[in-house]
């Protein structure tokens, strides 16, 4: 017969390993900002008549032919041009570009403009930061690889623009990275693995 003490053991033991396994990770990557533009299919949208109408909109047509609303829920700033077009920026994903172009709908219906086709998010750039998890020598790093720009008098970081591709990223000596350029998060994903594979192989070369 088992004893009572050896089997509260190792169910302690099963449940220790259990909680052990399902320790959440540090994200690598972590969206910071989105860009997207779109278009409402309306011929001529009245910005003087919104920015009359909806609070929290700035336009200054002599400076900028876009108008500038800002929600608070999702928290964007959405770019409105009379033909149509829109920007919208400071999303962190692309469900939150989505709600914010429901919304922005919902706002133009109160003052008279309806939009009835469905607007077509395209993202036209993501910014990202994450961590290689090790320090690096950006000295070493600019002295060996193409496409890379390091001015520590007027920058801190390395620019290093990733080859037949759109995105850039920024590396720190304290192993921080911002990627710019990527219209995919899966993209960014990738090309952190890929950099970190480079990053690792100079770090082992003296």
């Amino acid at each position: 017969m088992k004893s009572g003490k050896n089997y509260k053991g190792r169910v302690l033991k099963r449940i220790t390993k259990k909680k052990v396994a399902k320790k959440p990770k540090k994200k690598d990557i972590t969206i910071q900002n989105m860009v997207a533009s779109g278009d409402l299919f309306v011929r001529h949208i009245s910005l003087e008549k919104i920015v009359k109408e909806i609070e929290n909109t700035m336009w200054e047509p002599e400076q900028f032919p876009g108008l500038c609303l800002k929600l608070q829920e999702p928290k964007v700033s959405i770019l409105i041009f009379s033909s149509g077009r829109i920007v919208v920026a400071g999303a962190k994903s692309r469900k939150m570009i989505e709600l914010a172009v429901k919304k922005l709908k919902k706002i133009l219906r109160k003052v008279g403009i309806k939009t009835t086709k469905k607007t077509k998010i395209k993202i036209n750039n993501i910014v990202a930061s994450g961590n290689v998890g090790f320090t690096l020598n950006l000295e070493k790093i600019v002295a060996k690889v193409e496409g890379t720009e390091y001015n520590p008098e007027e920058f801190p970081g390395l620019v290093y623009k990733i080859p037949n591709s759109n995105l850039n990223f920024l590396l720190f000596n304290t192993g921080r990275i911002v990627c710019v350029g990527a219209k995919r998060e899966e993209d960014i994903i990738r090309a952190r693995k890929e950099l970190i594979k480079l990053l690792k192989k100079i770090k082992s070369v003296n």
